[in-house]
């Protein structure tokens, strides 16, 4: 074996050396040539000119997959705009795998960043671009079961509508869960933008200005709630095929004994049967009965209160009420509660005391536009009663009315069309 000499060693060492340092420098080049690339494409894809931003953007995309999360966000933009202007199918076809590209990668190098908002993106984009059912369905079942919260708007009946079509000759009662546990998800999107928006509401209040970023997402958050709103209609209206008391009293019937401690399923099955008006059979009252026995909570307490407005005894049902206020530590469920004794209390004509509860449920609850537009429903029932007997005076009532209707809308955009 040679014994490498002192000059060979230097040689060598001299090598290595060099040739770290051509690495070295290649690594910086690359990393100073992502950034640039990144900032090109940013400003460019910031002013909606998509064309130009598209290669700094792809080379960018295609050699610093990790560099940042934006690569990604602006990304689904750019490579949505290129399927959307392309012509023939062939151009489709190497956009949509571009758009698909861009989840897979995303998902790939920032997995923990919103996953179950990207599937429900991925299945949205396969809807739109005309691939089959079952290819897109299952990116809603991914998002539903990573986090329902972060589903797309649009997402929830596509997904609730695939959800009938696979369960609808075998297991109606994984159907009502599902209507169950979607309604759960919307209301609490709307109360989560329902609070965002009351913060706005209190700093404009207290004089403070919103900044452009805050006005947008105003906008965003009113849009998001007004299609919430819709979407709640729409799985109602999906569901009303299979939500008869003909299927529901018989379905439940089988259930009850088994169900008797199971807080979830006597709270849901109440509530379907009340708002599908099947409080008439003696299974409604026996629900009731258990309910109330097992959780004496406030939604219990607004149950019993609810049978004895059936059994017609009104002055029971709002001392049941009242309990369900006093025990509600959450605002927005007591808002509920205070609007329900506001109606009962229109019901009865006793529209003074009606307007005091549904003044108290927007102290809880500023956002309750519904409270906002039983108040101008009383309003204008009573114009001709209110006005002084003269038109002008009828006029102003009505006037009162409408300013009602109006700030309905405005505090809470998921009623917007009933407010209309």
């Amino acid at each position: 074996m040679k014994t490498l000499t002192m000059k060979g060693l230097l040689a060598t060492l001299t090598f290595l050396f060099l040739t770290q340092g051509i690495i070295v420098n290649a690594q910086e080049n690359k990393e100073q040539e992502c950034n640039i690339k990144y900032n090109l494409f940013r400003v460019d894809a910031k002013n909606k000119n998509y064309d130009l931003a598209y290669d700094n953007w792809l080379w960018t995309f295609e050699n610093c997959p990790d560099l940042s999360i934006n690569i990604y966000k602006i990304g689904s933009d750019i490579a949505d705009y290129r399927y959307q202007k392309a012509t023939t199918e062939a151009e489709k076809q190497v956009a949509k795998d571009l758009v698909v590209k861009v989840f897979k990668q995303r998902l790939q190098y920032f997995p923990n960043d919103n996953p179950a908002k990207i599937y429900s993106d991925w299945a949205d984009f396969l809807y739109k671009s005309g691939s089959p059912e079952t290819e897109y369905f299952e990116f809603f079942e991914k998002a539903y079961k990573t986090n329902p919260e972060e589903m797309g708007v649009k997402a929830i009946p596509l997904y609730y509508e695939g959800i009938i079509k696979r369960n609808k000759d075998n297991n109606v009662q994984f159907i009502f869960d599902m209507y169950d546990n979607l309604t759960d998800v919307i209301n609490r999107k709307v109360d989560n933008f329902s609070k965002k928006l009351e913060d706005f509401q209190t700093m404009e209040t207290n004089g403070v200005e919103l900044s452009d970023t805050q006005k947008n997402n105003r906008v965003a958050y009113s849009q998001n709630m007004e299609s919430l709103g819709m979407v709640a209609s729409l799985i109602t209206d999906m569901s009303e095929e299979f939500a008869t008391c003909e299927r529901l009293i018989p379905l439940y019937q089988a259930e009850f004994e088994s169900h008797k401690t199971d807080i979830t399923w006597l709270s849901r099955s109440v509530d379907r049967l009340q708002n599908k008006g099947c409080t008439d059979s003696d299974l409604y009252d026996q629900i009731v009965e258990v309910y109330i026995n097992a959780d004496p909570s406030s939604n219990a307490y607004i149950s019993y209160a609810n049978l004895q407005l059936k059994k017609g005894d009104e002055n029971k049902a709002l001392e049941y009420f009242k309990k369900a206020v006093n025990l509600e530590t959450d605002n927005f469920k007591k808002a509920e509660i205070l609007f329900k004794i506001a109606q009962i209390m229109q019901g009865k004509g006793r529209l003074a005391e009606a307007r005091t509860y549904a003044y108290q449920a927007l102290e809880s609850r500023p956002s309750l536009g519904k409270a906002y537009l039983l108040i101008a429903q009383m309003y204008a029932s009573s114009a001709r009663s209110c006005g002084g007997g003269g038109v002008f005076g009828e006029r102003m009532v009505y006037q009162a009315a409408l300013e009602k209707a109006y700030k309905a809308k405005s505090v809470d955009p998921s009623i917007s069309t009933l407010a209309n």
